[in-house]
């Protein structure tokens, strides 16, 4: 049988997820040891160097002391084996690196006799000793007879060097890691393992158990900062207890108060729901054709306006005008007047009952049609379609100077994004051209 799952809130798997402080405090320790072991290898490292130079440079000291004398009796007597092996020593010599001996002579060109270690370079940071040689003949007669150069070993120099750096290093090292080390056994043992503790206990909490109190374990004489979380957290837990406890009892005095309140308000918004349906139906639609109203094409034009705009979609509006519609009124009466916009409104609801067409009354005898997606070619023809509809309905107008029947006066205009940014351009080109197919004899299109 499979091992359940860890539940999110246990402890161990919030440890999981989070880390360990004392992992942390660890990390953060090493962290701070490495900058300082670096700081601190490379100011001993530097000191070290200078000690080494100071060092090389007393050996050399030391070594020209010893030699100079035999090397300026050796050239004052011309014995050149006894120079060859003076010189041979003193370029045998440890710190030595390089060994240069010029030798002077009266009349003569001086003449140079060198020594040098394989690994020695021309550049070289090791310290160099240059003295003069001179021989005392006899009492009071000192004569310079030559010129010694002593250039230190920059391979010893650096051997040095690496060996006291890597006892630096080393001890840095060790010394860092003891101090995390005892860091972490501390911090687990006084705060880690006791954190873990209270989280444990603050898991298993539930409202029938804030009775069981918190123990630590510790004792009574260390009192501090795991001290008074320990007594916070018991003072919670008996301050929740009692607040749950009061609310009980209001749950279950409120109980019945809330069951008929909540009849009260379902009946309430049963009658609001109905009401505001109805009052969204006035409020969009003309209560005499039963098509959309100013207000709500208004809110329909602009949606649209900024779609075409932004998909680049062509949009057309028709302005729709009852020619001699105050004669037909008075004519016929304002009851017959009545029934006839509720014709015209039905033909415009049957041309234009594509999904998107939006038909509605701007007012009096005045209907707007807004087609998105539809050019105006399109629009023309569904314009002539509107007017043989209505013909075919053939209501009758004797007091129409243009036809027997009800007739139509058109605007068209179509959406052109470089001559028109808002739609209520558009609308008033709409309106230009019905003005225009009324002068041009009504019962047209015009666009």
């Amino acid at each position: 049988m499979s091992a359940s799952a860890p539940k999110p809130g246990d402890p161990e798997t919030v440890h999981r997820q989070t880390g360990s402080l004392g992992r942390r405090l660890v990390l953060a320790t090493l962290g701070f040891c490495l900058l300082f072991t670096l700081a601190s290898v490379g100011l001993r490292t530097w000191l070290a160097w200078h000690d080494s130079l100071q060092a090389m440079d007393a050996e050399l000291e030391l070594i020209d002391q010893v030699f100079q004398s035999n090397l300026a009796r050796a050239i004052w007597e011309m014995d050149s084996d006894a120079l060859e092996t003076q010189l041979d020593s003193v370029a045998s010599a440890a710190p030595v690196g390089r060994v240069e001996l010029q030798i002077i002579r009266a009349g003569r060109a001086p003449e140079v006799i060198q020594r040098q270690r394989a690994q020695q370079h021309a550049e070289h940071r090791a310290p160099v000793l240059q003295h003069r040689l001179t021989y005392e003949a006899y009492a009071g007669a000192s004569e310079t007879v030559g010129e010694l150069r002593l250039e230190g070993n920059e391979g010893l120099l650096w051997e040095r060097l690496f060996d006291e750096v890597t006892e630096i290093v080393i001890t840095q090292v060790i010394q860092s890691l003891l101090l995390a080390g005892l860091i972490m056994w501390m911090f687990n043992s006084t705060v880690t393992l006791h954190v873990r503790r209270i989280a444990r206990h603050l898991t298993a909490l539930a409202p029938e158990n804030l009775d069981q109190t918190l123990r630590l374990g510790r004792s009574v004489k260390r009192h501090d900062e795991l001290s008074l979380l320990e007594s916070g957290v018991n003072s919670l837990q008996a301050k929740l207890s009692a607040y749950l406890d009061r609310q009980h009892q209001d749950e279950l005095a409120l109980a019945a108060h809330r069951d008929r309140l909540a009849e009260l308000v379902e009946e309430r918004t049963t009658e609001l729901r109905a009401a505001n349906v109805l009052l969204q139906e006035l409020s969009r639609s003309d209560p005499l054709t039963g098509l959309a109203n100013r207000r709500h094409f208004d809110e329909i034009k602009e949606v649209e306006f900024r779609r075409a705009l932004r998909l680049g979609q062509p949009l057309t509006v028709l302005m729709c005008d009852v020619d001699f519609f105050k004669r037909y009124n008075d004519h016929y009466g304002h009851a017959q007047g009545d029934l006839c916009l509720k014709v015209v409104a039905d033909t415009l609801k049957r041309v234009f009952a594509r999904a998107g067409e939006v038909v509605a009354r701007l007012g009096g005898e005045e209907f707007v049609v807004l087609l998105p997606g539809v050019d105006a070619e399109s629009a023309l023809r569904s314009a002539v379609r509107l007017q043989q509809r209505l013909a075919e309905r053939e209501l009758p107008h004797e007091a129409s100077a243009v036809s027997p029947y009800v007739t139509l006066s058109i605007g068209l205009a179509g959406f052109d994004p470089e001559t028109v940014d808002q739609f209520d351009q558009l609308l008033r080109r709409a309106d230009e051209a019905l003005y225009r197919a009324k002068t041009q004899g009504r019962n047209c299109i015009a666009d």
